[in-house]
């Protein structure tokens, strides 16, 4: 009979103020690991730089979603004026884009919007019903936040990679 045995997903341990979190998750990403995560029920400042969070690609997703958006709405409304059916009314030209301006600026805050909740979502890996940490018994103690006991908790991944290697 073979032995199942739980696969490591990693260390974490807790700390009880902001400033141990801090100097804790500077020294885990000076010693090299790159795999961190850190938790807490409100913002900490110098956290993201701490645990060597990179820069987001969501500001690049968000523009190329803008720009599709707006291109697509000038482009359909002069095919439609100016190839599709053109009808000259009023002497004035079939390519009138200070009529099309309002449709092509509504078309580049719905792209841009959308392209920013789909990637925001689907660069934090969301929705994710289920997380190796939900396990940890301590932390399912820590949330909801209590008053009274409030921890902050950080995690190294025990996947040894070349983005992890210490």
């Amino acid at each position: 009979m073979t032995e199942h045995r739980a696969r490591l997903h990693g260390v974490m341990a807790e700390f009880e103020t902001p400033e141990q979190l801090l100097s804790a998750a500077r020294k885990t990403h000076e010693a090299g690991y790159k795999r961190v995560d850190a938790y807490t029920p409100f913002p900490v400042e110098g956290l993201a730089e701490a645990i060597g969070t990179r820069r987001s690609w969501v500001p690049l997703i968000t523009l190329v979603g803008g720009l599709g958006g707006g291109l697509s709405g000038f482009g359909l409304q002069y095919w439609v004026a100016a190839i599709t059916y053109p009808v000259n009314i009023g002497g004035r030209s079939l390519n009138s884009w200070p009529a099309f301006i309002p449709v092509t600026f509504e078309l580049t805050v719905l792209g841009a919007s959308l392209f920013a909740v789909v990637g925001m979502l689907a660069l934090n890996k969301l929705p994710q019903p289920y997380h190796p940490v939900f396990n940890v018994e301590r932390f399912a103690r820590i949330w909801p936040i209590s008053l009274a006991r409030i921890r902050f908790p950080l995690r190294i991944s025990s996947r040894m990679d070349a983005r992890n290697a210490p």
